[in-house]
């Protein structure tokens, strides 16, 4: 029997990091069917609720397994999901996992997507005890990319066409973060 992934809540002067819940779907819906948001996604914008009510499905079966930690990120105030950070392909006998995160068009630009990765990366680091996170980034997002880079993640290479997505093939930019950099730059 699998000892669960402890997942704890996490929370910042602005945010609330917790689990997602079944009456996310509506807020993870409205996310994730944003074109806008979904630009540099390596998947299409969803155009049915049902899309979201299955992947709130899938996250609370995958938390279960063992192969993704997915917090919502919430506004403090209202508790209303305003986006999610994610730590998947969680191999903790190699010591890696890779982080994403998403935001409501109207939340971005507030510094709440590191705000909220500052809470998640320690914990990776200090209670899963990783040795070294990983993102995957459309190298033309580069709201993305200074995101991670303030994190102290460094750029440590490009793949080219990696996705297919909306008739489109893009090169991926994957970025590092070892657990002993992170330490000499906090």
């Amino acid at each position: 029997m699998q000892i669960p992934l402890p997942q704890p809540e996490l929370h910042s002067s602005r945010l609330r990091l917790r689990e997602v819940r079944q009456d996310d779907a509506a807020a993870l819906y409205d996310i994730h069917s944003d074109p806008v948001v979904m630009r540099y996604w390596s998947y299409p914008a969803w155009t049915e609720l049902a899309q979201a009510e299955q992947k709130v499905a899938d996250i609370l079966s995958q938390r279960r397994e063992q192969e993704i930690l997915i917090w919502a990120i919430a506004d403090k105030a209202s508790d209303q999901l305003i986006g999610t950070a994610v730590a998947f392909a969680l191999n903790r006998d190699q010591g890696r996992a890779e982080i994403g995160y998403s935001l409501r068009r109207d939340r971005q630009g507030q510094g709440l997507a590191v705000e909220a990765m500052r809470l998640i990366v320690p914990y990776l680091f200090d209670v899963l005890e990783l040795r070294r996170l990983e993102a995957d980034i459309d190298p033309r997002n580069a709201a993305s990319c200074r995101l991670v880079e303030k994190l102290g993640f460094v750029r440590e290479g490009v793949l080219r066409e990696r996705w297919h997505v909306n008739g489109e093939i893009t090169d991926t930019a994957l970025y590092g973060l070892l657990e002993r950099d992170f330490r000499r730059g906090e």
